[in-house]
């Protein structure tokens, strides 16, 4: 194995992938899926699948985990710095790009024609990944009922992080009962460590804030935008309307949600503020994934985690399907965006090796050609 090619392999596809990857943690996943599992043979599903499972149960950014979970268990340590570095990189400089012009001119562009064929598209994506996943992971019975649990829970608002820890420990009760032994446990304890070389109060500030958020913050990045207001509206630092903006931006720039800090962090300290803001969001995903990951194979080597995780990457499916269905619900609303989305899902299921891109660049230009029709 050449790590140097491993290494450029890797920077190649999460470069794309950052640059293509619009529709949130899911259709990133769902993209990374097809990439690495599908065409590349990099993984199989069941080691995607603990990927998966492993990651939701970590603080941080889900499909930014899964970028560096994916770059360590292809290159060590150089591949975890270069598949997160390269996946947030194209992201950071797109929207840093809106927030220098936002901070100019007051406003940001108007994308919705796009954005109106790009959410039907991304759909059909996240459809065609889940697929081959569910599958996989819906091995028995009792992972199928728990799944579907946890599917239709996911609809009462209840924490996801709370729905991947029940139905871990549900299915490992269900196997203890069958054969009446459980492994010893092991306990992570969780990451303290402090960083304090920020260039002024302020970055000193948004850099513990952001730090803060990154190190805590479970589930998808939408989540994020509570926090922000809690530790930002709240207190003065940036008004709602700006929040309010960084949300829009998260939505229609590709990458991780995450990277709607960068676009604060500029309106609150220019340059360096969004610089200080941008590392402080992500850096705990790297190094919890780095410490981490090496749990995630003798995890699935115990009978008492196998069967844990077995019930946390079903739940991590569900969860997967209930971002879909949601995403249908507020983004398939006339005949033009059910017509892009059944387009897209027949192009992802007879055409499997189409690359995502083309699949997004297909349901942008569509989306813009039907979107003045009435």
């Amino acid at each position: 194995m050449n790590n140097n090619n491993d290494l450029k392999d890797l920077a190649k596809l999460f470069l794309k992938l950052g640059i293509i990857g619009f529709g949130g943690p899911a259709a990133h996943i769902a993209m990374m899926q097809k990439e690495v599992v599908a065409e590349k043979k990099w993984l199989t599903d069941q080691e995607f699948l603990d990927l998966i499972g492993a990651t939701n149960l970590i603080p941080g950014p889900n499909s930014t985990e899964m970028a560096i979970h994916i770059g360590r268990e292809r290159a060590g340590w150089k591949g975890l710095i270069v598949a997160g570095f390269c996946f947030i990189f194209p992201a950071v400089i797109i929207t840093g790009i809106f927030a220098w012009l936002y901070k100019e001119y007051g406003q940001l562009p108007e994308v919705s024609p796009f954005i109106y064929g790009i959410k039907p598209a991304i759909i059909a994506i996240i459809i065609g990944a889940a697929f081959p996943l569910a599958k996989k992971s819906v091995k028995t019975f009792p992972l199928a009922a728990v799944g579907g649990i946890v599917l239709l829970c996911s609809f009462f608002k209840i924490n996801e992080i709370v729905l991947m820890f029940g139905a871990g420990l549900l299915i490992l009760i269900i196997e203890y009962q069958r054969n009446k032994k459980l492994n010893n446990f092991i306990f992570i304890s969780p990451l303290q460590f402090l960083l304090s070389d920020a260039s002024s109060l302020l970055n000193l500030k948004l850099f513990w804030i952001f730090l803060k958020i990154g190190a805590i913050l479970y589930g998808s990045g939408y989540v994020l935008f509570a926090f922000l207001d809690t530790e930002l509206v709240s207190r003065g630092i940036i008004t709602r309307q700006e929040l309010i903006d960084a949300v829009a931006l998260g939505q229609f720039t590709p990458g991780p949600v995450f990277s709607s800090v960068t676009f604060i962090g500029y309106q609150i300290n220019g340059l360096s503020g969004a610089l200080v803001s941008t590392l402080a969001i992500f850096l705990p995903s790297f190094i919890f994934v780095a410490l981490s990951g090496p749990f995630i194979n003798k995890m699935r080597n115990s009978p008492t985690f196998s069967s844990f995780l077995n019930g946390v990457n079903v739940a991590s499916v569900a969860l997967i399907l209930s971002v879909c269905i949601t995403m249908g619900i507020e983004s398939i609303s006339d005949w033009k965006t059910i017509l892009i989305a059944c387009i897209s899902i027949a192009v992802v299921f007879r055409l499997k090796k189409i690359n995502s891109a083309f699949v997004v660049i297909g349901g942008a230009l569509l989306g813009y050609l039907l979107y003045f029709l009435t």
